[in-house]
């Protein structure tokens, strides 16, 4: 498999997409969800619209409407609610959300027939179909960028394996996966940033499930060794990077190193580690994500080393003192 490293273009996400992720109810529009395209991961919630406000009316945008809006919405007459909802009702409008199980206005349906624009509906609160729906565009909608690696879950650590093409990262992973970890991407990882502290990696639709191994050639991993070997996605917490052993080359040994990778806006902890006939490197990368894991939750034994080699030079000092 060819690797590919650069930024990729988010990719468009429809109304269809949307139902299917977010399990939304079709109230009107079956037959126009795969024609409507969201092309932000902003959501409206039409307030100031509905008293006729329109100045700054993202109209791209999903339109949220839940409990205080058909609330006011009842409060106006039907002449009136019926021009609002025409001019909400604009050609780039993707779609009309209604939460709670709430009944849609009619005359929201009425001026939604006449632009068809699609109204959808669903059991949730207001605020978790707003949470739901968001969380899902800014991951489809998101700017992508290909990277050259393995991404490995280890202990619920998302670990990306990189290293020159022929180091050995898709052997080790494959080592990994025959230790109980799952495998996500290989060769090819699609990173895209969900907040600010957040990356995460993917496989192409293209490789998912697939690793290379030389000399056997592709292999399909949940096949097998079963779905449970494998995910679709995960967060990216630690780089491991693999490289040539070389006498010239220093290497962490005492784990205070604080290098790191910036991948978008997020930094990554990485970590070398030096590739040498007779390391078993799923094993050393196995025991990197665990005292990451430890690190993370409090305990570093770099930290604990120091207070014991300190604690072992005041006693000595204290004995020649003496």
């Amino acid at each position: 498999m060819a690797s590919v490293a650069g930024n990729d273009l988010a990719d468009s996400v429809t109304v269809a997409d949307l139902v299917e992720n977010i399990r939304l109810d079709v109230i009107y529009g079956d037959d126009l969800l795969d024609d409507r395209e969201i092309s932000t991961s902003d959501i409206s919630r039409p307030g100031l619209e509905l008293t006729g406000y329109f100045n700054y009316y993202p109209a791209k945008r999903v339109q949220l409407l839940g409990i205080t809006e058909t609330s006011f919405a009842k409060g106006m007459s039907h002449d009136e609610l019926l021009s609002v909802m025409r001019q909400m009702c604009q050609p780039e409008t993707p779609a009309f959300v209604i939460s709670t199980q709430l009944e849609p206005p009619e005359e929201l349906l009425q001026a939604a027939k006449e632009n068809q624009i699609p109204i959808l509906g669903t059991k949730m609160t207001t605020s978790r179909v707003l949470s739901n729906m968001t969380n899902y565009l800014e991951g489809q909608l998101a700017e992508r960028q290909s990277l050259h690696g393995v991404l490995v879950d280890i202990y619920g650590v998302g670990v990306l394996i990189t290293g020159d093409s022929g180091v050995g990262k898709s052997e080790t992973a494959l080592e990994l996966v025959k230790r109980g970890h799952r495998l996500i991407a290989d060769d090819r990882v699609e990173v895209y940033q969900q907040d600010e502290q957040t990356l995460v990696g993917a496989a192409p639709a293209i490789l998912a499930h697939l690793l290379e191994i030389r000399g056997i050639g592709i292999i399909d991993v949940m096949n097998l060794f079963g779905a449970g070997a494998v995910r679709s996605e995960t967060d990216i917490e630690l780089i491991v990077h693999l490289e040539a052993w070389s006498a010239d080359k220093r290497f962490d040994r005492l784990g205070n190193g604080d290098e790191t990778q910036k991948i978008f806006d997020v930094e990554i902890p990485k970590i070398s580690i030096p590739v040498k006939t007779g390391r078993n490197l799923a094993i050393i990368i196995e025991a990197a994500a665990m005292n990451f894991r430890a690190r993370s939750m409090g305990y570093d034994a770099t930290k604990v080393f120091d207070q014991n080699l300190n604690r072992l030079i005041q006693q000595n000092s204290n004995k020649k003192s003496k």
